[in-house]
């Protein structure tokens, strides 16, 4: 079970964008990878395709990286923290920011 949801505000840890940070704008759980806004920026060459109304060049996108790169950026600690689950007095499961124990507002 992933504990990063679409449009969270993450911090990358490792790889070649380590300390940018980015909204999730996908999440991809059968392959544990999330796409991060901004984050492992690939350039692909197209060619133009009138039929489609596509114009030719070169386009940029970001990729998929591994959801084990990637932290929830806490507010309060200004900084990545780990994330877990705890049940309210109402019975409501919620996320939690493990540093600083504070509930995540979705």
């Amino acid at each position: 079970m992933a504990k990063i949801h679409k449009g969270d505000d993450v911090i990358v840890t490792t790889g070649k964008d380590k300390g940018k940070r980015g909204t999730v704008l996908q999440v991809l759980p059968l392959e544990d990878r999330v796409v991060v806004e901004g984050v492992a920026i690939a350039k692909r060459h197209t060619k133009p395709d009138p039929n489609r109304g596509v114009a030719g060049g070169i386009v940029e996108k970001e990729m998929p990286i591994h959801i084990s790169n990637v932290q929830l950026f806490d507010p309060t600690a200004k900084k990545g923290s780990r994330v877990g689950y705890r049940t309210l007095e109402n019975g409501k499961k919620v996320r939690y920011f493990k540093a600083s124990n504070e509930n995540i507002e979705v």
